[in-house]
């Protein structure tokens, strides 16, 4: 497990942003800032063993901390690591990044200079991770002054859901003149229920079915012929921790495009040769 540095990026947001991003191995990614390097990691990962990571942290002491681990985990062959202010001096790589990354407080004064590292002679792509709705909305407003399209914006939420078994009563009697045990039923499930709570508190199902449903069919009497199989949200889910805004640049001619072909069809072409690659 890596120090916790700085806010980190959590699973659902990395498998998120990888996806969008396109990350492949050999691709090339230029990301800034560093921070805790929690993402540093996933990217090398993703893009090992023949891609490139250029990572920028302008914070000395959090660039050379990140800088041994990178070391430590032998992923020196992968990652580049870099003490620089990209907002200030901009990102020393041109023409060479198939994605950006930026985790910034003002991504928005980067975009240029994002601009100039992603490669000119096929389609790149850029996140921004941001907190703050406010932030979204300025680096929009950059991303499309500066050329890039398929501007949008996503927010990660992990929901939990429970999954439990509920018991039916056999209504045929009913067509016989006979009556339906409904309160038989409601006493079962208050002990489904029962079960359900102690099964948080033991570490285990009660029922021993370790399926981690409530096992209503081993304890149902005659009355519960069928079960429901249901779920409902959890009480409490993981809440808000960034926006993540993505844009596609596409350049203005493509080698082999013909003249006059639009953004949109650009990229609806790369991600049909993408398809068929993985195929």
């Amino acid at each position: 497990v890596l120090p916790h540095r700085t806010q980190i990026l959590y699973w659902p947001d990395i498998s998120f942003i990888s996806s969008w991003l396109d990350l492949t191995p050999g691709k090339v990614v230029v990301e800034s800032g560093t921070g805790s390097g929690s993402f540093s990691h996933s990217i090398a990962r993703a893009i090992a063993p023949t891609g490139r990571l250029y990572s920028y942290e302008y914070h000395k002491d959090r660039f050379e901390k990140a800088q041994l681990e990178f070391k430590q985990h032998k992923l020196e062959d992968v990652v580049v690591s870099k003490h620089r202010d990209v907002i200030a001096d901009g990102f020393d790589v041109q023409d060479t990044a198939d994605a950006v990354f930026l985790d910034l407080p003002a991504p928005w004064d980067v975009i240029a200079a994002a601009k100039k590292a992603m490669r000119r002679d096929s389609i790149g792509r850029i996140c921004c991770f941001s907190p703050c709705i406010e932030q979204v909305q300025r680096t929009a407003l950059a991303l499309d002054r500066h050329g890039f399209t398929r501007i949008c914006m996503y927010e990660c939420l992990s929901r939990d859901y429970s999954v439990q078994r509920i018991p039916l009563p056999d209504i045929s009697a009913v067509f016989d003149g006979g009556k339906v045990k409904f309160k038989q039923l409601e006493s079962l499930q208050k002990n489904a229920n029962k079960r359900r709570r102690l099964e948080g508190a033991d570490g285990e199902a009660a029922t021993g079915n370790g399926n981690g449903l409530v096992d209503v069919e081993a304890s149902a009497d005659e009355d519960a012929h069928y079960v429901l199989t249901s779920k409902c949200n959890a009480a409490e889910s993981r809440g808000h921790t960034s926006y993540l805004t993505f844009a596609v640049l596409v350049p203005s001619q493509q080698d082999g495009a013909p003249e006059g072909t639009t953004a949109e069809a650009a990229v609806e072409s790369a991600s049909s040769e993408q398809s068929l690659k993985q195929a």
